[in-house]
């Protein structure tokens, strides 16, 4: 029996055995990328929406012509800036949610908390930052069925008939608020989350159990919203 059984642990440990199995994950990250695939999935069809549009339209509104604010400080003259300082913020989020997976890693319960708490202050800079913006397009008559007249849209375009102005700005108003308005729904969503763990890191929950597993869970949540992020920044502000 013993030689049979020394066997067998030859084989598992042999170079052919194949290692570790790509299926071995805990049940409960496996099912976050279950999530983060079917939520890949709806941001998908509202860019290719958006896709569809903008190239099937006659005209359609600059982005360096409509973003071209910084909220408080200018309403024209910078364009781009402004959501590129969003982006940066976002990203630098990111980057401290991993520093706060590697810090549990080694267990350090302080490192965990004051990383996560720079992840969750990052989230709340963007989520204001949205705002400004918002208000901002909203001050200047765009929002959900409501832009201005085409007479007034004339420097938001380069080319094209004037008689489209009004259909393509609708068309991007209506898209613009609908997709930020989802992805700045998982920021928030995911800065709730992040609350809720950071709670726990100083409550010593997770320093009981030994493992940060769930600051790695919503890692990944958090990574996917900014990875969102690089899609909706490319197709409304760059293209």
């Amino acid at each position: 029996m013993s030689t049979h059984v020394t066997q067998i642990d030859e084989v598992k440990t042999t170079p052919w055995a194949g290692g570790r199995s790509p299926f071995a994950v805990e049940y409960g990250k496996m099912m976050m990328w279950f999530f983060l695939l079917s939520d890949a999935f709806t941001f998908s069809s509202l860019l290719i929406a958006y896709g569809a549009l903008r190239f099937s339209a006659a005209s359609w509104p600059s982005a360096e012509l409509v973003f071209q604010s910084i909220p408080g400080i200018t309403d024209h003259g910078q364009p781009l800036v402004f959501v590129g300082i969003m982006t940066f913020i976002l990203i630098m989020s990111s980057v401290t949610m991993v520093l706060a997976v590697e810090a549990g890693h080694r267990n350090s319960k302080k490192e965990v908390a004051w990383w996560m708490f720079a992840t969750i202050i990052g989230g709340f800079t963007f989520l204001g930052c949205q705002a400004l913006e918002w208000s901002h397009l909203h001050h200047e008559g765009f929002w959900w069925g409501s832009i201005p007249h085409a007479e007034e849209l004339k420097h938001l375009f380069r080319g094209g008939e004037e008689a489209t102005f009004h259909v393509s700005a609708q068309q991007f108003a209506n898209l613009f608020f609908t997709i930020t308005g989802f992805h700045g729904f998982h920021v928030f969503s995911g800065v709730i989350i992040n609350i809720i763990i950071f709670v726990n890191i100083l409550a010593g929950t997770y320093e009981k159990r030994g493992s940060y597993l769930m600051v790695e869970k919503v890692g990944l949540y958090w990574h996917f919203v900014d990875l969102v992020w690089v899609f909706v920044f490319t197709f409304f502000y760059l293209v």
